[in-house]
């Protein structure tokens, strides 16, 4: 990664997030800019954990959960911070399967109902038809 950095606008849209948002993760501490008067900047420190972010909420885990993670790697380095995430990793992986099971039963018993009732508006419309 070069040594080029971000302001805050580039920042927010590389990322296409908000301002309040970025500034919302700095605030909780998953991030920290180099300050230059009022003045944000960030490295490659700070693209590469931003990254990691978003990619763990996209993976559904909660800033907590993710600011945990990213301590192991300042306070235990490397390999520590990938063992937690492999661990991690296979928790998130069985809670989204199980969210999965219920997304699709939710669907099945939807569909269903819409099949049933479009039906029994099929049968409506003949009905009227035979008058």
């Amino acid at each position: 990664m070069s040594d080029t950095r971000l302001s805050f606008k580039e920042m927010c849209a590389r990322f296409d997030v908000t301002p309040r948002t970025l500034r919302y993760y700095e605030y909780i501490e998953l991030l920290s800019p180099e300050k230059e008067g009022r003045a944000r900047f960030y490295g490659a420190r700070e693209v590469a954990r931003m990254t990691l972010i978003l990619r763990g909420r996209k993976f559904g885990y909660s800033l907590e959960g993710i600011r945990q993670w990213l301590q192991i790697y300042e306070k235990e380095g490397n390999e520590a911070q990938m063992r937690a995430w492999v661990v991690s990793a296979d928790r998130q992986l069985g809670g989204l399967a199980e969210q999965k099971k219920q997304i699709d039963e939710a669907m099945d018993e939807l569909k269903k109902l819409r099949d049933e009732t479009a039906e029994a508006l099929k049968e409506m419309n003949s009905k009227v038809g035979n008058f």
